[in-house]
């Protein structure tokens, strides 16, 4: 007789897991899917912040989701891992939407891997980033191959746009299969490295285009190629080798002008855009003036632009002023502050790194000549924090913002929400307990990258990430890190996301606007 109820219980079990399993899927570049091992976390006493409230609240965690999100949860049974959070903020791990690991690039490699990289990320406290896959002599499918075997170390979720870096009716077929097969929902196109990875105005609209017919988000790194060419001769004509040479030869006004002219072709196309590491006033004025006009267009800043200056691109020692180096370039003392209020006020939208790490070594290539110096910074690591310290601690954004650009508006973006950049019922649990009291210190001696420089030494703050939570497992706790290679799963982004929506309604609109084709034959037969 009491067979019947126990295998009642048994099948609601196993349909349970069922769907969630069907909401967690295992996907094919990353290993293993779901938290799955049982793990059971209850964070209890802290404020729980997303983006779109903060509350008193304990926290939930079972097989890597988050179950319950609620005050006062009882511990229940001995195998719950119970963490006290009381004083602290609960949020959602950072997703960092703009990382370049083991790039091939100017001639050599990024020094962090998707292991190293990972495990700085989860140290700062991101959860989740979205790397650029390079095609391989313009093929997307060699380039996502490369991709997925070199992400078989990860050690947390990761995402991949893919860059497009020529053009042809192979690459347009190819884009197809990247959005309905693989997952990627967005494309970047390079404005600049004139004679590398640059595409002309013809190509970037064919690729704008087709983007819209795929429901997949246009990325541009918008600076103006051909000038920034004739900005470099101009420099070393004049004998201006050095890393100061690299800001002097790429000023503001290029990548306001590319700006502008990506933002005006999306517009003839009506398709939204999304302008990648906004460095300078002269860009965000532009995304501003389209935003005003009604135009789809996100404005991406990175954490270089946000708190640093092209001061130290001066400095006597090659070393220290060639980690600087990164296009657009760091601008002088003032942009920072413009871009710091234009992500208070929603002009810009999130926060990414462009985390493209070289060490002094490599570094030292353009030693006789800026042009061969590797471009890129760090950030993965550090950019929670600094953020918190630049624009919480200051009172310039609220900590339901800082979740909003650190982590939430990239998944919407992205089309990853709620599954990431929330704490709800049914998210991964990806959670970070930021203490809001405690200082951190910045530098190589205890950064994770695989970098002997750091662009943020010496730098100190209030907010520490004191632990941190990679769907349903406790990876960064009391400075001790836990990050496990082959336990990251990549994470599909679907296309038509939310900034796709009504753009039919506008087309019908303008195509009703036309007054044409005028039909004058008949008109004057009359």
């Amino acid at each position: 007789a009491m067979a019947t109820p126990c295998r009642l219980r048994l099948l609601l079990v196993l349909l349970a897991a069922v769907a969630v399993a069907a909401s967690h899927p295992a996907h094919e570049a990353g290993g293993c899917g779901g938290g799955g091992d049982g793990t059971r976390i209850l964070i209890k006493g802290g404020t729980v912040v997303n983006a779109h409230r903060a509350e008193e609240a304990d926290v939930y965690i079972e097989d890597g989701v988050v179950v319950a999100v609620r005050p006062n949860i009882p511990v229940g049974d001995d195998n719950v891992r119970v963490i006290d959070a009381t004083g602290k903020y609960v949020m959602p791990g950072g997703i960092d939407p703009h990382t370049h690991l083991e790039m091939e690039f100017m001639g050599t490699v990024t020094i962090d891997d998707f292991y190293s990289g990972h495990a700085a990320a989860l140290a700062g406290g991101t959860t989740m980033h979205i790397d650029f896959v390079i095609p391989v002599n313009g093929n997307l499918t060699a380039g996502l191959e490369s991709y997925k075997h070199k992400a078989e170390k990860a050690a947390m979720d990761y995402g991949f746009h893919m860059a497009i870096t020529k053009w042809n009716d192979e690459v347009s077929r190819e884009m197809e299969v990247m959005v309905k097969e693989h997952g990627i929902n967005s494309f970047k196109f390079f404005m600049a490295y004139k004679g590398s990875l640059m595409v002309t105005d013809d190509l970037l609209l064919q690729g704008l285009q087709k983007c819209k017919s795929l429901g997949a988000l246009a990325m541009v790194h918008a600076e103006n190629g051909d000038a920034v060419a004739e900005g470099q001769q101009r420099m070393i004509d004049l004998g201006i080798t050095g890393p100061e040479g690299h800001a002097l030869s790429r000023p503001p006004v290029l990548e306001g002008e590319a700006t502008s002219r990506a933002i005006r072709l999306a517009k003839f196309v009506n398709t939204p855009l999304y302008v990648v590491h906004v460095m300078s006033t002269d860009a965000m004025e532009e995304i501003a003036k389209a935003k005003r006009e009604g135009q789809r267009v996100i404005g991406e800043p990175v954490v270089s632009g946000l708190v640093l200056d092209d001061s130290w691109l001066w400095d006597p020692d090659f070393a220290t002023a060639s980690k600087y180096v990164m296009s657009p370039p760091i601008r002088e003392a003032g942009h920072n502050k413009a871009l710091q209020a234009a992500l208070s006020s929603g002009i810009l939208q999130l926060v990414g790194t462009d985390h493209c790490t070289f060490n002094s070594t490599q570094k030292a290539f353009g030693s006789d000549d800026f042009r061969k110096i590797p471009n890129g910074v760090n950030g993965i690591e550090e950019r929670m924090h600094i953020i918190w310290d630049s624009m919480v601690e200051t009172g310039k954004i609220t900590v339901t913002d800082y979740v909003r650009v650190t982590s939430t508006e990239c998944a919407k973006i992205f089309n990853i929400y709620p599954r990431k950049g929330a704490i709800l019922k049914g998210s991964d649990a990806d959670i970070i307990i930021l203490n809001p009291k405690r200082s951190f210190a910045m530098g190589t001696r205890t950064h994770h990258s695989r970098s002997d420089t750091n662009v943020y030494e010496g730098r100190k703050g209030k907010g520490m990430v004191e632990v941190t939570i990679s769907r349903g497992r406790v990876v960064w706790e009391d400075g001790n890190l836990n990050a496990v290679p082959g336990a990251g799963r990549y994470v599909r982004t679907p296309p038509f996301g939310y900034f796709f929506d009504g753009l039919d309604k506008s087309d019908a609109v303008y195509r009703a606007s036309l007054r044409a084709p005028v039909r004058r034959g008949e008109a004057a037969a009359a």
